[in-house]
């Protein structure tokens, strides 16, 4: 019998000075059996990092030709395409071809090897972004996880801090590619 996955509800006061957004966003969000608690939060970093109208979470791990998040048109066509974590370069190239943006918050364990190895391959993705976050913030968020998600995030000038109760956890934002 598969286990189930784990239901957490999300409540995050957004606030990106850099874009000028400014939002209450209201998620639930399964972690599937396989998704480590750092995946998930990354997940949650990206929902804020990229949140436009209509970004919503997909089936994720279980549905391998969807992204993370993305925005759907009326017409059914992705016109934002967002993955997490540290995905192959092909994958990321297909979907430049066939949404009108892609944004991927890159972050795990082996980032920095996954920078020499796939990030020199996708600077012809000419609708691409690529973030990343340091592990230990990851990490950190990962360890006060709960099931209910209170959060309070700040962005501004290449810096993200996010607090939780009378915790506030600081860390930039790198641009590693990008123009879109």
């Amino acid at each position: 019998m598969a286990l189930p996955s784990t239901v957490y509800k999300a409540s995050i006061q957004l606030s990106d000075v850099d874009r000028g957004v400014y939002e209450t966003m209201q998620a639930t969000v399964a972690q599937h059996p396989s998704e480590t608690e750092e995946r998930l939060v990354a997940r949650l970093l990206a929902y804020a990092l990229f949140q436009e109208p209509e970004l919503s979470f997909t089936k994720g791990i279980s549905a391998t030709d969807e992204p993370d998040l993305w925005v759907k048109g009326a017409d059914g066509r992705v016109r934002l395409w967002v993955e997490v974590g540290l995905p192959e370069a092909d994958r990321i190239i297909k979907a430049g071809r066939h949404s009108e943006r892609v944004a991927l918050l890159a972050c795990g364990r082996a980032l920095a090897v996954w920078d020499q190895q796939q990030l020199p391959k996708l600077g012809k993705v000419a609708n691409l972004i690529v973030f990343s976050i340091d592990q230990p913030f990851i990490s950190r968020l990962a360890a006060l996880l709960e099931r209910s998600i209170n959060w309070s995030i700040t962005i501004t000038e290449g810096m993200f801090y996010l607090t939780i109760g009378d915790e506030t956890l600081e860390t930039a934002i790198q641009v590693k590619l990008g123009g879109c």
